[in-house]
């Protein structure tokens, strides 16, 4: 009997446990039927088809056009100063006055010894014509009539001396007064009225730099040449070799564009101990933007890209196969897709197979996703139009850097084994 009694328990349960299974799911509680398809919410953007330049970017550092130390070529006191510090000046304007008496006292003693030469040598001229009359009637030895032409020959020389001491004399009288070389803006003075002023001083008086135009000396890594030489062949035979490639000077934190130029030329060698190659730029700089000195960002545009196809870079994700991404269909099914990476930058990613213009593509959530499932679009996101926004927000990059930057995106997005989707610890912010 209790044997007997225990199985019909069992059984009585498990009758039960299979009517309390089917009215759960079958049998209509408040009004709700069976239980929703389990979604993941996601961000999404559209695939845009747009023109993108590619650009190579390197630190550079300004250089002016000239730039010249104003030294003296004299000694004396400083007697005058006719310019004012920032002041733009000619090549020839006076720039300052060193004391000039001692080079004319120097100036009138040469032309002295130039006249009392000069006077010597004309008397040692008629004697010799003298001599050679009297020669001619054997009056005088031969003797005579050489030692007198030999004499006016040394005193030509000598006239020949004091006039070159004139000429010095002048030049250094002249040298008194301190002009500008070059063209261009003065920087600060380094001495004031009265100081002594020594010759060639490595201190000099002041500096003139030319900045309207100026350099921006710029490196590149040596992988980039053959697409720099390539543009600069194109360039050239599609304008008959009066094309330049453009190049922007743009700020340090690369948020303000200080000024844009033309590739002036690139250096015949590539420096073994950096691996890079130095190209030269020249900029109008007619608002002098740019300062000697000055570190910039310099981007080169080396092509443009013809209506390609653009996606955020988050959108791409690295896999076993390489690059995919997930498009969501009309029916909300995400569903993978291999494509093909091409130039990539912070603000967009290059498509250049496996993708359409105006496929709706997923940015976000994608760790929760696998081919076939269900998604509701949380918020959606535009891909940056490029000529909206011109802002470098990262270096240019070929498609084996965009690989590298996909895979540390997706370091934490590897696909979800089959079966019931993971559910979302962060949400998805609209």
């Amino acid at each position: 009997m209790p044997h007997l009694f225990t199985g019909r328990r069992l059984l009585i349960l498990a009758v039960l446990a299979a009517a309390a299974f089917l009215a759960y799911h079958f049998i209509p509680h408040g009004g709700r039927g069976p239980r929703p398809e389990m979604t993941s919410p996601v961000r999404t953007a559209k695939a845009l088809a747009q023109d993108v330049p590619h650009y190579l970017q390197g630190l550079g550092t300004v250089q002016p056009y000239s730039d010249v130390l104003v030294t003296s070529r004299v000694e004396g006191h400083l007697m005058a100063i006719h310019f004012t510090e920032g002041q733009r000046v000619r090549a020839g304007d006076l720039l300052a006055e060193i004391d000039p008496r001692p080079y004319k006292a120097a100036l009138s003693k040469a032309k002295g010894t130039l006249a009392q030469d000069s006077a010597e040598l004309a008397n040692a001229r008629t004697d010799r014509d003298r001599y050679a009359g009297l020669v001619k009637k054997d009056f005088v030895a031969r003797q005579t009539y050489d030692t007198q032409a030999a004499k006016v020959r040394q005193l030509e020389g000598t006239v020949a001396a004091d006039k070159a001491s004139v000429e010095s004399a002048a030049l250094d009288l002249a040298y008194s007064r301190i002009t500008a070389p070059v063209s261009g803006k003065l920087g600060l003075k380094n001495y004031d009225v009265g100081a002594l002023i020594t010759a060639n001083d490595s201190t000099g008086l002041v500096r003139i730099t030319e900045v309207t135009p100026c350099y921006v000396l710029f490196t590149l890594p040596e992988r980039d040449i053959p697409l720099v030489t390539k543009a600069l062949y194109e360039a050239g035979t599609a304008s008959g070799g009066s094309a330049k490639l453009p190049v922007e000077a743009w700020s340090r934190d690369q948020k303000e564009r200080l000024a844009e130029g033309s590739l002036l030329t690139v250096d015949n060698r590539i420096d073994t101990s950096t691996g890079t190659v130095r190209l030269k730029a020249v900029f109008p700089n007619d608002s002098e933007t740019l300062y000697p000195n000055e570190f910039v960002n310099a981007r080169l545009r080396v092509r443009v890209l013809k209506n390609a196809v653009t996606v955020p870079p988050s959108a791409v994700q690295l896999g076993s196969d390489g690059s995919f991404v997930f498009v969501v269909d009309d029916s909300g099914t995400a569903r993978r897709r291999e494509v093909k990476t091409g130039l990539s930058t912070g603000a967009i990613t290059v498509i250049e197979s496996g993708l359409s213009a105006g496929e709706t593509i997923v940015m976000d959530g994608v760790d929760r996703l696998r081919d076939g499932s269900k998604v509701r679009v949380a918020a959606t996101a535009e891909t940056v139009r490029l000529a909206d926004n011109n802002s470098p927000l990262a270096t240019e990059s070929g498609p084996d850097e965009t690989k590298d930057s996909a895979a540390a995106q997706n370091a934490k997005s590897a696909e979800q084994p089959s079966g019931k989707e993971k559910p979302s610890e962060k949400p998805v912010r609209p």
